[in-house]
């Protein structure tokens, strides 16, 4: 029959979904054999019946009938193996059921022939015993070949992939029973797992297949949502500004309402069908679990009719096993339906929000910054996949409460309505709970968001809170928050711990409330075993949903939150691609073209450009010049359409190349930078390379062009990095370029080199069109066309000689300020550096150059370096740098647990325990309790003290709540008190860590830890552990009743515990290192999206989103390899544990009904009751005791940097430095020599130097000629390999690092500005008065502009400063260093940034106000040093000439030669 009904219904659906032909395989050939052979059997019965019970079919023609169609539906079924193989159906659900009822229906007559051979002898009906046999074991062969899958159709387009999933190979009881997957849970128990052991990602896991119809379906629903809101708002015409401000706001709250619901919409179209399916496996789940009581009722009923055949009893134990088995099975193929879905949500979200980050429009920026986006990845995405996997709940708990209150009234009558009403009482109150955590919720991502923005500038400006020594306000800001979150956590623990409490214990007050109203209404209502252990079998069931239901809520709550976050973010203002028309590249007309523009950085405020009109010609150099903040770089960002065009045209032809300001430099190697995703062409790349000045780089770094860069360019010169910047843009061969200062950061004689081989007449872009925005005068006279900007506008354009005779305002500027530099023109090519002599350049590694750190071990960024728990294999790879994010193996070391527990405190950890103790003994008491009332004796109709049984009943139950209750608090607490102590270990090692730790470590492994990591210590380790305590000792109890009523049991118990034992060693082994490598593949992640936020402008100019998109679908996807089958690896080992769970039900209900002569019905309820939660409790310790280590992980990661080396002491106790020093400013150095790190050449070799107090000292030289390293070796940021740095007579060496640091001060190469307010820009500590800063803000030319400012000294800085200008920042750490007005200030090449007007107010502020210092300028500029006191010339690492001025220029030196270079002499 079941053949017959379902089979058309398959060869239909076969027939729509076939994937083509599969050819005859030896596989398929048996089945087909086996199968005719089935079939020849019948007919041959047929033949035997009419030769030999001819005289019976008159009277029984089902003799003749029966064999008939059996041959029949076994011909049906060969028909469904032929027409499955011509479908490509590789695996059969229908055979495979068939074949498994074919075998079981045959098990009677079995039985039945073995009988009659016991009986009467195997010769009494031979042949008829000898067909049977040979039928069923044809039968039996048919299954056992259906749980095997056939090879891939033929026309099955599927590309060779190394180490394919096996899943995709796998046959549907493979599937069902999650076989496939045994072959990792091997490999890991033998060996620890690596990454090239992990299986390549299904295709339709894939980010490409996920994402690439998720973001067609986005954009149709953002445009659909845009339209929603303008519709709706254009009945509101705003009549002056006021409400057109509130029109904007309605707008923004809409829009962040709808934006939520709009994604959860497209996600739920992509991912829906799927879940769907799950969704059907999750019924038929329930179906089974309510069957299971109703098949234990009948068991009693069988325990209290002693005259019950004995046949009836194994039945009811057989039952109970085979329902246990498939609501495990059913179960676990719906959670890995609902774990596949949220991993392919997370992946669409990443995508999503990467894709999001390219297109994000400028104002946008300002509010988004890359620690909300690594926290919308990591912890927003994970609660969308916590929801996908509880959202069911939420609908489907309702219905089995539901269904549970119905069986329980069967059971107990109008009784049960006690117990609706207890359901209908703790929901209220969880509902309300749900909603305040929720709200907790919200401002704790807040709070954590708040902290990992600020950690992520901390990471990125660590240089200057080192120079400034300003890590304790940093670390006291970090904390800050962190108190914050950690409050908010609390709170939200606290009410989460009453939710817990009043659900798993609700099984108590139902129970109470039920029996109690039971036997109070009416004396005769008898409480027998059936009716208390099947009512509580239900009771069990109703806590699953119960418990889940809060949870679920909240799951879902939180969802929703993250949902209009990410909706928020997503609907952010995009850069519209239409306010620049990007034109085909033609030979003629202009390059680019600018008509009455008016630009702003958002829609709102003043423009930042107005009445631009510029035409810039075809292979023409426009120059732009004006004063810092004048609007130069705005007016790039216009034509690469980064800014709001508020009215004009702007058209640009050909393919654009762009030079920022501040270089933007991948972690990849060099020659990866400069070629840029091109294809490489050598001799192009070598000429780039030789007139962008990097030949002499090349030499001198280790592996030449293939060294790996740091991030954001760590291990080069601000020059290095520039240079870099500039031969990616002129490798490209680009139609127009947009170079933003790129001669800045570079020596004159280079910028000059670089001039003349890539801008100049005979360079490589001469007939390229370039705009070049510049602070160098001496370039002018060989501009086409010059732009002179003012406050946003251009007042003046010409060409140089145009303007001069105008003689308007640039006419006079270059006249006060052009000096020599106009001389020297007139020069022409004399002073032309044609080509660098490799003497020009030395070995120095300055500006932090690291190669390798002594501490890291080295490895590719693309690679993982697994660390044996017995060795710790160091490798240096010839030009690496950064330290890969590193995976440990094996299990976690005792000792992190150890280190946990430690910072909880014994204080805590003893009455957790003893409350666990106690909880489950009262849970005992009142189990056994109440078998002790079910087998209480019927006295004339009732049972008799039936209220104090109920008080005692009652008194356990309560005790029970509320250690429940104690526990969950106690933990959480301990959690909170573990996260915060880790977590300020992490932060102060990372913060006393030195620089060269920054070096090799991307803020990637750093952003993970304090983000991902802390996320897993705050919140997973305790549920982690409030579980696992729960349930080993729930087990405990469960062991006790099972031997206490059948101690025979414990021969089983103990072979399944010691299976139990094996199965969890193998799941361990696998499933921690399959966190760990997820964990490690997750920080790569969030380097990429950290780096490509930052050279978002970059990348755009390049017009290479594709492939940075490309970069993030690969490292999303191989972090998906590693987290898909560890959440596989928690189904494998569920189904193997509840197998044994369900064994166990087996031997008690076995053992009950062949001792149901001297066990009482009670004490079979209680154990066979009991036992049926064992499945559950088995898998959850092991799922809760995995998770617990699989996130101590998170402990093992974060305590990492414990053992990194460390700077020296920020302070030392009872130092004996007086208050005012340095009072004179003096600086000696004897033989000081600097290695970055020991093997490597010196950076400063033997350097013996006296500065006197109040002087004036020039350091010059060529790039790499230890410059920096000197000013390094002052600020103690590397130490001295040999030698002393004596300040006012004090050894430097000898005193806190901040003592030195916060006495000193440094105007360094780069501005750092952090985000907040100005004020703490400039004063962190508060320990100026407003009065001073303005002094300092007015002596730095910042006053008119900050006054100007509406929130004055309170203006928000945005993340990295980028709403003010690289000039404005320049001037704002001039200010620092004017509030802090120590004797001793050094200048990194400080004025690089900022034109030559406020570069002369600049040095007359640094003469007069720092005139009784001791300054130290590393100049670029020589013309700011002339008047110094004294001027060192250094070249690779030694004082080569040391003098005034005036007497190196008249000795025609090392100096002479520069200065003529520099057009000076």
């Amino acid at each position: 029959m079941y053949l017959w009904s379902c089979g058309p219904l398959y060869l239909v659906y076969l027939w729509f979904t076939g994937q083509g032909g599969i050819s005859l395989t030896s596989l398929c050939c048996a089945k087909t054999v086996l199968g005719l052979c089935l079939v020849s059997f019948g007919f041959l019965e047929v033949f035997y019946v009419l030769v030999e019970r001819s005289a019976e079919i008159h009277q029984h023609m089902v003799f003749l009938l029966s064999p008939v169609i059996r041959s029949l539906t076994m011909l049906l079924a060969v028909c469904v193996i032929q027409w499955e193989r011509m479908k490509g159906c590789r695996s059969s659900v229908l055979l495979f059921l068939f074949w498994t009822l074919a075998v079981v229906c045959s098990l009677v007559p079995l039985r039945a022939n073995i009988q009659q051979i016991i009986e009467e002898g195997f010769f009494t009906d031979a042949m008829r015993f000898i067909a049977f046999f040979v039928y069923f074991s044809l039968q039996l062969t048919q299954l056992i070949l259906s749980c095997f899958s056939d090879q891939r159709p033929s026309t099955d387009a599927h590309t060779y992939r190394k180490n394919p999933c096996p899943v995709e190979d796998a046959s549907f009881l493979s599937k069902m029973l999650f076989w496939w997957f045994g072959g990792l849970v091997i490999r890991g128990y033998r060996t620890p797992l690596q990454a090239e052991d992990l299986w390549c990602l299904r295709e339709e896991d894939s980010s490409d297949c996920i994402i690439a119809d998720l973001e067609i379906d986005w954009a149709r629903e953002c445009t659909k949502l845009q339209q929603k809101e303008e519709c709706s708002l254009s009945g509101c015409r705003p009549t002056g500004p006021k409400l057109t401000e509130q029109t904007q706001l309605l707008k923004k709250l809409r829009q962040e309402q709808n934006s939520g619901f709009c994604l959860f919409r497209v996600l739920a179209r992509s991912f829906g069908p799927f879940f769907l399916k799950g969704t059907l496996f999750l019924v038929f789940h329930d179906a089974f679990m309510f069957s299971i009581p109703q098949v234990l009722s009948l068991l009693l009923g069988f325990m209290r009719d002693q005259d019950s055949d004995l046949w009836k009893g194994f039945m009811f134990a057989f039952l109970l096993f085979l329902l246990s088995s498939l609501q495990s099975l059913f179960n676990h193929q719906y959670m890995y339906s609902c774990f596949t879905v949220g991993m392919r949500v997370k992946t669409a979200v990443m995508g999503l929000v990467y894709r999001k980050s390219l297109v994000i429009s400028s104002a946008a920026r300002q509010s988004c910054t890359v620690g909300e986006i690594v926290n919308l990845v990591s912890a927003d995405t994970q609660k969308l996949m916590d929801m996908v996997v509880y959202f069911n709940a939420v609908w489907v708990a309702p219905i089995e409460i539901a269904l549970c209150l119905y069986f329980l009234w069967q059971l107990l009558g109008p009784s049960a309505l006690a117990g609706i009403a207890t359901v209908i009482l703790i929901f209220p109150l969880n509902g309300f709970i749900a909603k305040m955590r929720s709200k907790l919720q919200e401002v704790q991502m807040c709070y954590t968001d708040s902290r990992i923005k600020l950690m992520n500038e901390i990471l990125s400006g660590i240089k200057i809170l080192k120079f400034y020594a300003w890590e304790q306000a940093f670390l006291e800001r970090v904390l800050g928050y962190r108190e914050k979150e950690l409050n908010a956590l609390k709170r939200s623990q606290v009410l989460y711990s009453i939710s817990i409490a009043s659900f798993n214990s609700s099984s108590f007050p139902i129970a109470f409330s039920m029996f109690g109203v039971y036997v109070v209404v009416d004396d005769r209502n008898i409480l027998d075993a059936q009716k208390v252990f099947v009512s509580m079998a239900l009771i069990h069931i109703l806590k699953t949903p119960l418990s889940q239901l809060p949870f679920a809520m909240s799951t879902t709550m939180q969802a929703v939150v993250s949902l209009r976050r990410l909706g928020k973010f997503l609907c952010q203002d995009e850069l519209k691609p239409d306010d620049v028309d990007r034109e085909p590249y033609t030979p003629d007309g202009d390059g680019v073209v600018i008509d009455s523009g008016t630009f702003g950085w958002s829609k709102e405020g003043p423009p930042c450009l107005m009445r631009i009109n510029v035409r810039v010609k075809k292979g023409s150099l426009v120059a732009v010049v004006g004063h810092v903040g004048s609007g130069k770089s705005s007016l790039l960002s216009a034509m690469l359409g980064e800014t709001e065009k508020r009215s004009g045209h702007v058209s640009v032809k050909g393919s654009v190349a762009y030079v920022p300001q501040q270089a933007w430099i991948q972690n990849a190697t060099l020659k990866d930078n400069i070629v840029f995703g091109q294809e490489r062409k050598e001799s192009w790349y070598h000429r780039v390379v030789e007139a962008c000045a990097l030949l002499p780089d090349l030499e001198i770094l280790p592996a030449g062009d293939g060294t790996e860069i740091g991030e954001k360019g760590l291990n080069l010169s601000g020059g290095q990095k520039q240079r870099v910047s500039l031969a990616r843009a002129v490798y490209r061969k680009a139609d127009v370029y947009l170079l933003d200062d790129p001669l800045s950061a570079v020596d004159a004689h280079v910028g000059q080199h670089i001039f003349e081989r890539v801008f100049g007449s005979e360079g490589l872009l001469k007939d390229q069109t370039r705009v070049l925005v510049t602070h160098g005068l001496s370039f002018l006279p060989q501009a086409d066309l010059i732009l002179v900007m003012v406050e946003g506008e251009i007042t003046e354009m010409g060409s140089y000689l145009e303007l001069m005779a105008r003689d308007g305002a640039f006419a006079e500027f270059i006249r006060l300020f052009a000096g020599n530099e106009r001389k020297d023109l007139t020069q022409g090519t004399r002073k032309s550096v044609s080509r660098l002599s490799m003497t020009d350049f030395s070995i120095d590694l300055s500006q932090e150059q690291l190669i390798s750190g002594d501490m890291m071990s080295s490895a590719s960024i693309q690679t993982m370096e697994a660390i044996s728990d017995t060795e710790d294999q160091k490798q240096e790879v010839l030009g690496k740098l950064t330290e890969v994010d590193k995976a440990n193996t094996g299990r976690v070391k005792l000792e992190m647990y150890v280190e946990y527990f430690r910072t909880i405190g014994l204080a805590l950890i003893i009455p957790i325990v003893f409350l666990y103790a106690f909880q489950q003994a009262a849970s005992l008491a009142y189990n056994y309790w109440l078998s002790v009332w079910a087998d209480d004796p019927i006295i004339n109709g009732t049972q008799i003290d039936t209220d104090l049984k109920l008080g005692v009943f009652g008194a356990l139950g309560f005790a029970q709540g509320v250690s429940i209750f104690g526990t969950t608090v106690a933990i959480s607490l301990g959690g909170i008190i573990a996260s915060r102590h880790l977590h300020l270990d992490l932060l102060n090692n990372v913060l006393r860590s030195p620089m060269a730790f920054f070096e090799v470590t991307p803020s990637g492994n750093l952003l993970n830890r304090f983000s991902k990591e802390v996320d897993a210590i705050d919140c997973m380790i305790p549920d982690g552990l409030k579980m696992m305590l729960g349930y080993l000792f729930k087990l405990l109890e469960v062991c006790i009743i099972v031997l206490v009523a059948m101690p025979f049991a414990g021969v089983i118990l103990l072979p399944l515990t010691l299976l139990y034992a094996f199965i969890q060693s193998f799941y361990v082994a696998t499933s921690c290192q399959l966190r760990r490598l997820e964990a490690v593949s997750r920080s790569p992640i969030y380097t990429h999206f950290n780096e490509t936020f930052q050279g978002a402008s970059v990348i755009r100019a390049f017009s290479e989103q594709e492939r940075f998109t490309l970069q993030a679908n690969g490292r999303i996807d191989h972090n998906q390899t590693a987290y898909f089958p560890r959440f596989v690896a928690t189904r494998w080992l569920a189904v193997n544990l509840e197998f044994l769970g369900n064994l166990l039900v087996l031997a008690a209900a076995t053992l009950a009904v062949m001792g149901r002569d001297t066990l009482s019905p009670g004490i079979v309820g209680l154990a066979v009751s009991h036992s049926l939660q064992v499945t559950g409790i088995l898998s959850w310790i092991v799922r809760s005791w995995t998770d617990v280590e699989n996130n101590i992980v998170s402990v093992e990661r974060v305590k990492e940097y414990a053992d990194t080396p460390k700077e020296a002491p920020w302070t030392i106790e009872g130092s004996m430095l007086p208050l005012a020093w340095p009072t004179h400013g003096t600086i000696e150095m004897e033989e000081y020599g600097l290695q970055y790190r020991k093997g490597l050449d010196w950076a400063l070799k033997g350097i013996s130097l006296s500065i006197q107090e109040k002087e004036k000292v020039g350091i010059v030289g060529r790039t790499g000629a230890g410059k920096s390293s000197l000013a390094l070796g002052i600020f103690r940021i590397l130490e001295a390999a040999k030698g002393e740095i004596y300040i006012d007579g004090i050894n430097i060496a000898q005193i806190g690092l901040h003592e030195l640091r916060s006495r000193i001060t440094i105007i360094p190469q780069d501005p750092v500005l952090f985000s907040g307010s100005l004020r703490m820009n400039l004063d962190p500590f508060d320990g100026y008065s407003d009065e001073e800063v303005w002094r300092a803000l007015e002596l730095s030319h910042l006053k008119s502009f900050v006054s100007c400012l509406p929130d004055k000294l309170n203006h928000e800085c945005s993340e990295g400063g980028e709403n003010l200008s690289l000039g404005q920042r320049q001037l704002v750490c001039l200010a620092r260093a004017l509030l802090r007005k120590t004797k001793i200030l050094v200048l990194d090449e400080a004025t690089a940034a900022v034109d030559l007007e406020t570069d002369n107010l600049i040095q007359s502020t640094i003469r007069t106000q720092f005139d009784d210092c001791t300054v130290l300028t590393i100049a670029h500029r020589l013309n700011t040093i002339m008047d110094y006191t004294r001027v060192i010339v250094m070249d690779r690492g030694l004082i080569t000439e040391m003098d005034t001025p005036s007497n190196l220029i008249s000795e025609r030196g090392q100096f002479y030669l520069m200065c003529r270079e520099a057009g000076l002499v």
